[in-house]
């Protein structure tokens, strides 16, 4: 793998697949299987197996590498597969193994576990884990992982470190950040992307400070409007964006905020409306409120409606 590869292939839509379980809580890989398949024909860019919305907190590492093994060979080559990792520096570099002996072509270091750490600690967990990898890492900033821009400069710097995924969402941060590292290091291909829970909403602004990649948990359960919406916002098409906006995603985000953890377990129910039996989460996670749930369905019909206008 040459330096910056991974960096160098992420395109289109992101797509970061729901874990599939049983009835028992066991994991599903058929059903796993079958969604990372259908969402790589729909025109994923890449796949991002066991991360956030894929329940990594909830995952054995023998289910992990059992994820990460199938959604590599589902995607044979076609689009890279970035497997998340995360907790503590030790069991980060654990899982990073695991991953690689999967077949992931990246990783996803998600913020360590429970400790609210300064810039030098956070550095210096960022650092060991691209040390102990052959696999390029991007950085998952949100909740107790945020970085200032001296820092990411550092990450920049650091060989393996090719990425920051910003779930944040504070613009002039990010802005700042952007700029301290083109200012300090104009040749280096570092990449940005939008990964607040529903990216759509704030795709616009992020579009502002040049950052146009985004994971897109609707593409999960929606390919059509996820597509229909990119597809509208590379052509400046602020008709259908704001329709889709107004209609689709500015609802999905207020539902999604109606509970704790909506933002995986509505995924999911989205999933199996669509006709896919993933199973529910695992706990600590909650399925959503029947009246919730009869709400997504109304507005996935809407979503639907709107894009074959």
């Amino acid at each position: 793998m040459t330096e910056a590869a991974l960096a160098g292939r992420l395109e289109g839509l992101l797509f970061f697949p729901v874990t599939a379980y049983r009835a028992d809580g066991s994991l599903n890989l058929d059903a796993y299987r079958a969604h990372v398949r259908a969402g790589i024909d729909a025109g994923a860019g890449a796949v991002f197996a066991c991360c956030g919305t894929g329940e990594f907190h909830a995952l054995t590492r023998e289910e992990f590498g059992a994820c990460v093994a199938a959604a590599v060979e589902e995607a044979a080559g076609a689009v890279p597969v970035v497997a998340g990792t995360g907790y503590g520096t030790a069991l980060a570099v654990e899982f990073a193994g695991t991953a690689e002996q999967a077949g992931a072509d990246g990783l996803l270091a998600m913020p360590p576990y429970l400790v609210n750490a300064g810039p030098r600690g956070l550095l210096r967990h960022y650092r060991e884990l691209a040390a102990a990898t052959p696999l390029e890492v991007i950085v998952y900033q949100r909740d107790n992982a945020v970085l200032d821009p001296a820092t990411v400069v550092e990450l920049a710097r650091t060989p393996g470190i090719v990425g920051l995924k910003d779930g944040l969402g504070d613009l002039d941060l990010l802005q700042r950040v952007i700029s301290a590292v083109r200012a300090e290091l104009p040749d280096t291909p570092f990449q940005y992307f939008n990964g607040l829970p529903t990216a759509e909403l704030t795709g616009p602004a992020y579009r502002g400070l040049g950052v146009r990649l985004y994971s897109s948990a609707v593409f999960c359960f929606a390919p059509e409007i996820a597509l229909a919406f990119r597809s509208a916002l590379e052509k400046d098409d602020e008709a259908t964006v704001w329709r889709l906006l107004d209609g689709f995603y500015r609802p999905l985000v207020e539902l999604r905020n109606r509970g704790n953890g909506y933002a995986v377990s509505l995924v999911k129910a989205g999933v199996r409306l669509r006709g896919l039996d993933v199973g529910g989460v695992r706990a600590p996670l909650a399925e959503p409120e029947p009246e919730h749930l009869a709400e997504l369905s109304a507005l996935l019909d809407r979503g639907l409606e709107l894009v074959t206008r």
